[in-house]
């Protein structure tokens, strides 16, 4: 009976994701960015399904019931301030630059070897967050089916990318509002069942209110605002959030796009980490997520719709990751462009699709080596923090910035991060099986440290150098519409940077 509920919702979902795809017609545009049309709905559940994934409910429940509630927490509502201050600063002039992929902008403000730096980074720390959700789906099939773990993870990928890579981001906009709703509805009747059953019976000094987890370092303090300030200011660089962005019909409508998708995201969050907090004692140790254990104990009905919404998270995380980073290997990596004049095939189009597969694959080995749940996630955009919001959000605010100064601020900062990674023996309180380099220098206290040290490095390097170097000039042309970016990524000319984050359709 899981199978076949599980089942139904994966086939309602990529039949929509197939139906919608005939609003492609042949035009990367509309499969990249939706045509730039999309209304707040439609933009604000995709956002949604980019935020919530199984790094945020699987990854969350396992943190949040061995180390407590902010340890856990700190994923989604890491992800809703990201999403916050993407709508207070960002998502209005991010809009209006009428791009098709991130890297995009740093083309147009700092010049091709800078968009090429940050698209190879934006590909690796996206390729490990499609690893993190197919492997609370290798999770989910191995616990509830008996099959592989490695074979889940497959399930997961190609499904995810079979209705994407016929309908891109409008497939993954309408399939993004079904997966939401699944798991919405199922992360609330499970904490009501555990309410109405067992109660929310929270162990001390695990709860929210048990503010000793964000200023004891002994109790996780430093970890955890390294979870918050990785997720909240270094996805700000998400290119799949980005991305839903561009799509927005108008700049208010993606500012507000935003602001409902944080609400959302904290709402499905917060009831996952007080379960696991609450399930802590009666479930007892196991080696399976403790969120599958639990499930195993719930009403029927309730697992299905959970499973259903789970599954559903990490396809819709995945798919708009999968295809996010496809886009940029294609356009900002291989200098692919957009042609859409009829009788012509678009050249971004069918790049996009064919480079979907190498991804998945790739993601799918990633998954298969490091099977850790929320970890990935972290992992991904702390790295992205050390190295490209820096440049980003200086790039915009501060007209002295340099391409120089933004290089060196990139590279220098992966460096110190990779270092201090290397060398810490966990990683956000778990042992750091991926890269460690044993030593006598740092312990495991100080974990959580390395976030703030190479955030603080690119930051100080960023503007030491531009103090010292001459300005660059934005490149950029006059933007009839903003299909014409394409153009402009290939031109210069000699534009400030707050007239560039005015240009509107039909004007610079």
């Amino acid at each position: 009976m899981i199978l076949l509920g599980v089942g139904v919702s994966v086939a309602i979902i990529v039949v929509v994701g197939f139906l919608v795809s005939k609003r492609i017609e042949g035009d990367s545009a509309n499969f990249l960015v939706g045509g730039r049309s999309l209304p707040l709905i439609l933009v604000g559940g995709a956002l949604m399904g980019s935020a919530v994934d199984t790094n945020a409910t699987l990854g969350n429940t396992d943190l949040t019931s061995e180390f407590g509630f902010w340890a856990g927490a700190s994923l989604p509502l890491g992800l809703a301030l990201c999403l916050l201050l993407t709508g207070i600063f960002f998502a209005k002039p991010m809009n209006r630059m009428g791009l098709t992929s991130f890297p995009d902008y740093y083309h147009l403000r700092f010049g091709r070897p800078v968009e090429f730096a940050a698209a190879l980074l934006l590909i690796v720390g996206f390729i490990l967050l499609v690893a993190g959700n197919l492997v609370a789906g290798g999770f989910l099939f191995q616990h509830f089916t008996g099959m592989p773990y490695w074979m889940g993870a497959v399930i997961i990928a190609v499904l995810a990318v079979s209705y994407t890579g016929a309908g891109g981001l409008i497939a993954d906009a309408y399939t993004a509002i079904i997966q939401m709703v699944l798991i919405l509805v199922g992360g609330w009747a499970l904490f009501f069942w555990m309410s109405s059953t067992h109660g929310i019976n929270i162990p001390d000094g695990m709860g929210p209110f048990a503010f000793g987890q964000l200023t004891d370092p002994a109790m996780g303090a430093t970890i955890n605002w390294a979870t918050l300030i990785a997720l909240g200011v270094g996805d700000i660089v998400a290119i799949d959030f980005m991305q839903r962005v561009f799509s927005a019909k108008s700049p208010e409508t993606a500012r507000r796009s935003c602001f409902a998708a944080a609400g959302g995201t904290a709402l499905i969050g917060i009831p996952f980490a007080l379960v696991a907090l609450a399930a802590t004692g009666f479930l007892g140790e196991g080696d399976d997520p403790v969120l599958l254990r639990l499930l195993d104990q719930v009403p029927l009905a309730i697992t299905i719709v959970v499973l259903c919404g789970l599954v559903g998270a990490s396809m819709s995380t995945a798919n708009g990751a999968i295809l996010a980073i496809s886009n940029v290997a294609v356009r900002n990596v291989g200098g692919v462009r957009r042609v859409h004049l009829s009788g012509q095939r678009d050249p971004l189009l069918w790049s996009t699709r064919i480079a979907m597969v190498p991804v998945t694959v790739l993601a799918i080995l990633v998954a298969v080596y490091v099977k850790q749940t929320g970890i990935l996630l972290t992992l991904a955009f702390d790295l992205l923090l050390a190295c490209l919001v820096v440049p980003f959000i200086l790039g915009l605010v501060w007209r002295k910035g340099t391409a120089l100064a933004a290089l060196v601020s990139i590279v220098v900062g992966l460096t110190v991060r990779l270092v201090l990674f290397a060398m810490t023996p966990t990683i956000y309180g778990l042992d750091n099986t991926i890269l460690y380099v044993p030593n006598g220098i740092i312990d495991a206290s100080f974990d959580g440290w390395p976030t703030f040290i190479a955030f603080a490095t690119s930051i100080i390097t960023y503007v030491a150098i531009a103090l010292v170097t001459p300005a660059s000039p934005i490149r950029g042309l006059d933007i009839q519409v903003a299909d014409d970016v394409d153009d402009a990524l290939d031109a210069v000319a000699e534009v400030e940077p707050e007239e560039l984050l005015k240009v509107e359709a039909g004007q610079q």
